[in-house]
């Protein structure tokens, strides 16, 4: 047995992706892909085709008479609770008097194939009387239509200091949605078991709120209803709450036929049926010296939010708590207003709002650039949180982990950032046609879910006696790697190879009372609970081995699949194998339960972030003037991760959570039209970015001297939401290169996403009002 080995597939270490040979071989199992049990009946939807209306009548008639239905449900064929909303009770499964958005479920069809329970929802027939729709935020304002109160968050006086400043400028910005666009759309499988349990298979970031929503439609206890997801084929937040509609709509047909019952949807009816990113129109009011540090802020904020709350509370809220991004403001009042419209209830999104409400203060920075005449990084630099007094946020919460500066120290000097500038100014004044355009922009996140209950997680560990492991926790694999790094953690525990230790379906029969995978928190979270569930039986098998080595348990020494007490040596196996012929217990459920957190929501005042994770972005665009078209040609990013528990997988994501964000402020557009009909529900209208798409040139780094100051897992930092939002540096690169494109003589109105078309107008709308005041300046001389 050699003492000298060192485990190399633990923490800290680059490994694949558990299921990336099974992604490119076909061989992962999707619960599409599931063998389907004997009798499954597939299920169809009947939705309403009118945004806000009466239901005057429902004939299901002809529906139950088509061929090969079996069952056909509505409101009066649920036997509990009419209602798949995660929070406020306001989301029925099926519309029962009134409908509020286009593709709401009315009914739904369980026949013997696809093709007829599709072709049978089509012939329910559902009369109206029709009502006047809120579509767009602007609609939702003047009708003062609201689906929450809104809600302030003030420190200092706005007011007063907006009236003494030296400088002061108004502007409003407004802010696409975005489809999460994964690639295995929503799924549900519902299979009936004795005493009338059931189990589900969903392709949800939550089961366990899909087993309460479940249990309370069939009027069931939580213990009758087990979810399993073993992974989904992406989630980005579409898959935190919209799962339980089809879970809910499967179950209660498998309870009404006694058959298991698959509830799938294709790409179109994905789109219509389920929430997005919520659009925002922000607008502010800003003071600020000559040097361009703020001294004193009002924004205001309007989501829209569709027609039910689902979690826009929480991710109005997350937009208010990034309004400041990375900058100290030292006298701002925020107000978000929760826009009800009769749209599809919009939902979590990677960055939970977090995303819009640094647009916002990214583009007050660019604005007061352009006002000033000075270059955007040194408006950025002197707003910086840090220095003595200047850590304080907008809800009273001390920055003490800030490593911005260092960050932008390194990223402005390896990208060469001054120089490009420099070279920028003077290609643009030779260029007539295509300009250039540079942003430097930062990125502090939040980490924790800001309803502070949520910060729990559990995890079941068992040791087998042959020395295998196998892990269970509550979180959810969507892609990111979540499972190899909980499984490293394990590893790391036990010191042994990562392979040992047998990655499992999430289950809510093994792991009660999860949340969401969700808010960055996956692997803070369930790995830490992992770590205390190995911790335990190591510590009872350390027990263990003293008593039989003679020692005290401080004396066992435990290295990579040796274990020394006394004068006695084991392998991890051969440990195990004498701690069970010992009777020692060789299972324990881990938990954890997020430290200091908290908020007082009345006041808006508290700690709703454990740590800050920070990152920083600089982008170089060339657009064409002539067409508004235009290409990313280089992005440097530096990203603080803390210490890294599997570089290969966190790497991975700031590069696809960055080409995301590229997406949603560039290209991904989102259109309805003013009867409430979205009309960007597939790939054919609705553009998400390709390999075409990447910048020319993509130099990604993390930041080698992070290191988290909590006691996170392994003190390594969570990496799945910030990186999305390094790609506003493309959104201020290309109102850079319009406002070259003018001769930074006027500042671009450029709204997101910044599609050719809007690129185009703003530049059209820009050269007006140069236009206009020039002509203002010859009539007054």
């Amino acid at each position: 047995m050699s003492r000298s080995r060192k485990l190399t597939s633990g923490v800290k270490q680059s490994l694949p992706h558990d299921s990336a040979h099974k992604h490119v071989s076909g061989e992962a199992l999707y619960i599409d892909d599931i063998p389907e049990p004997p009798g499954t009946l597939f299920a169809a939807f009947g939705m309403s085709e009118k945004a806000h209306a009466e239901i005057t009548g429902i004939n299901l008639s002809k529906a139950k008479a088509a061929p090969g239905v079996v069952a056909v449900a509505a409101a009066e064929d649920i036997p509990g609770d009419n209602n798949c909303a995660p929070v406020f009770g306001d989301d029925p499964i099926f519309a029962e008097a009134l409908v509020e958005y286009v593709g709401q479920s009315i009914f739904a069809v369980a026949a013997e194939t696809v093709e007829q329970a599709r072709r049978a929802a089509r012939l329910g027939r559902v009369t109206f009387k029709e009502r006047k729709p809120v579509v767009t935020i602007d609609e939702a304002m003047a009708a003062k239509s609201f689906i929450l109160p809104p809600y302030t968050m003030q420190r200092g006086q706005s007011s007063r200091a907006l009236s003494r400043a030296k400088h002061r400028i108004q502007g409003r910005v407004e802010i696409g949605g975005q489809d999460q666009f994964y690639l295995e759309g929503h799924i549900a499988l519902a299979v009936p078991q004795e005493d009338g349990d059931m189990v589900i298979y969903s392709s949800s970031q939550n089961p366990s709120e899909v087993q309460h929503l479940v249990a309370h439609a069939l009027g069931l206890s939580s213990n009758a209803v087990t979810v399993e997801v073993r992974r989904m084929g992406g989630g980005f937040g579409g898959k935190e709450t919209q799962p339980a509609l089809y879970a809910c709509i499967a179950a209660v047909l498998a309870r009404k036929t006694g058959r298991p019952v698959k509830a799938r949807v294709d790409r179109d009816d994905d789109m219509i049926m389920t929430g997005k990113r919520h659009e925002f129109v922000t607008t502010w009011d800003v003071g600020f010296d000559d040097r361009g540090r703020i001294e004193g802020i009002e924004f205001d904020l309007a989501a829209r939010c569709g027609m039910s709350a689902d979690l826009s509370l929480a991710i109005c809220d997350r937009a208010m708590f990034h309004s400041d991004n990375a900058y100290y403001l030292s006298n701002v009042t925020i107000v978000s207003h929760r826009c009800k419209t009769n749209t599809v209830s919009n939902t979590a999104f990677r960055g939970f709002g977090g995303p819009q409400g640094m647009v916002g203060i990214e583009r007050v920075m660019d604005e007061i650039a352009f006002t000033l005449g000075l270059d955007p990084l040194d408006v950025r630099r002197a707003n910086l949180y840090g220095g003595k007094g200047r850590n304080i946020t907008p809800y009273h919460m001390t920055v003490e982990d800030n490593v911005l500066p260092e960050l932008f120290d390194e990223l402005e000097k390896t990208s060469r950032y001054r120089k490009r500038r420099r070279e920028i100014e003077s290609w643009n004044r030779t260029s007539p046609v295509l300009k250039r355009g540079i942003s430097l922009t930062p990125v502090k996140f939040g980490i924790s879910f800001t309803t502070t209950f949520l910060n729990q997680a559990g995890a079941l560990v068992h040791v087998y006696n042959d020395g295998s492991v196998h892990l269970n926790h509550g979180g959810t694999e969507m892609g990111p790697g979540l499972f190899v790094k909980v499984a490293q953690i394990v590893a790391e525990e036990f010191q042994i190879d990562v392979d040992r230790v047998k990655i499992t379906a999430t289950n809510t029969g093994k792991v009660p009372n999860t949340s969401a995978t969700a808010a960055s928190s996956g692997t803070d979270m369930n790995g830490m609970a992992a770590k205390n569930g190995a911790r335990t039986i190591r510590d009872r098998m350390a027990a263990f081995a003293a008593d039989m080595g003679g020692c005290r348990k401080a004396e066992v020494v435990w290295g990579y699949d040796a274990i020394r007490a006394g004068k006695k040596r084991f392998t991890f196996a051969e440990l195990t194998k004498a701690a069970y012929l010992g009777r020692v217990q060789l299972s324990a459920a881990g938990f954890y339960a997020t430290p200091k957190i908290h908020y007082d929501r009345d006041k808006a005042t508290g700690r709703p972030f454990y740590y800050f994770a920070y990152g920083a972005s600089v982008s170089e665009v060339m657009i064409d003037t002539l067409t508004g078209e235009y290409k990313v040609l280089r992005t440097d990013i530096l990203h603080d991760v803390g210490e890294s528990i599997n570089p290969a997988m966190d790497i991975g994501q700031i590069e696809g959570g960055f080409l995301q964000g590229m997406g949603w402020l560039t290209m991904e557009e989102l259109w309805w039209d003013k009867a409430g009909n979205l009309k960007t529900h597939a790939p054919s209208t609705y553009k998400i970015p390709a390999a075409s798409d990447w910048p020319e040139k993509f130099d990604v780094r993390i930041f080698e001297r992070g290191r988290n100051k909590e006691a996170t897992i392994h003190r390594s930092k969570a990496v799945g939401e910030p990186p999305l939002m390094l790609a506003i540096s493309v959104f201020s690169a290309i109102g850079d290169a319009l406002a070259g494109a003018c001769g930074h003589q006027i500042s671009p109105d450029l709204n997101a996403p910044a599609t050719p078309e809007e690129v185009l107008l703003t530049l059209e709308d820009m050269r007006a009002r140069l236009s206009a005041g020039a002509g203002l300046a010859e009539a007054a001389e």
